[in-house]
């Protein structure tokens, strides 16, 4: 056993692991979720429907390859507690942990089909700063992990953006006009890109973050991954 281990182990005595939707005290191998709650998230099936909701938020505004999202996502539910922890109570792990359930769970659908990047939605740097990590990164990595898919942060944010919850549509693309922007140091002419946020409401943040990747480059192919969209 290493010195990671040893203190690992050593903090799970002093502060046993439980989880964060039951309570229950965790296996040595499970960080977050036991395997009763993972089973009981709400999955959505969108990649086994034509035409899936997820998809019907981008129709109209973009031309886009593929769409869905992994989980249903109402407030005051499981799922909304590990979004609030991963967020705002510093558990960043959760959306590792997610990602990568989202990722072994997807791996054999048509989502991942000739992806050659997966580029997580970004966060200004301020406000990462503040929270320490940017939790769609999280998730992206954790979808790496399950994938072998390399994650890419080719997109920056420019400038901080209001928060978006009681927004409509047309003010939430107002609120992100001009808020991103690409890394030129990242060759994505004729690549298939897979976008990847956290909770996916009217498709505001990844329709404006896909506009730009296509103003730069317009061979770039482009799809989107929530790991949770709202019903």
């Amino acid at each position: 056993m290493n010195w990671h281990d040893t203190i690992g182990s050593m903090t799970d005595f002093i502060f046993p692991r439980t989880c964060h939707i039951c309570g229950n005290s965790l296996g040595e191998k499970i960080r977050y979720i036991c395997p009763s709650c993972r089973e009981q998230l709400p999955r959505s099936l969108y990649h086994l429907m034509p035409v899936n909701p997820m998809e019907q938020r981008f129709i109209g505004h973009l031309k886009f390859e593929r769409a869905t999202a992994h989980f249903l996502y109402s407030s005051g539910t499981p799922l909304s507690l590990l979004i609030h922890d991963m967020k705002y109570r510093h558990f960043k792990g959760i959306g590792k942990e997610l990602g990568e359930i989202v990722g072994k769970e997807l791996f054999t659908t048509q989502i991942f089909r000739d992806v050659d990047m997966i580029v997580p939605i970004p966060m200004h740097y301020w406000k990462k700063a503040r929270r320490g990590y940017n939790q769609a990164e999280e998730i992206a990595k954790g979808i790496s992990m399950a994938t072998g898919i390399e994650v890419k942060t080719i997109l920056k944010a420019k400038r901080p953006h209001k928060t978006q919850t009681s927004m409509t549509q047309s003010r939430r693309m107002n609120n992100l006009k001009g808020v991103f922007k690409t890394d030129p140091a990242y060759n994505i002419s004729d690549k298939h890109i897979l976008l990847v946020d956290d909770v996916c409401t009217t498709g505001a943040t990844l329709t404006e973050a896909a506009k730009k990747i296509a103003e730069v480059s317009p061979s770039t192919r482009i799809s989107f991954l929530a790991l949770a969209a709202t019903y």
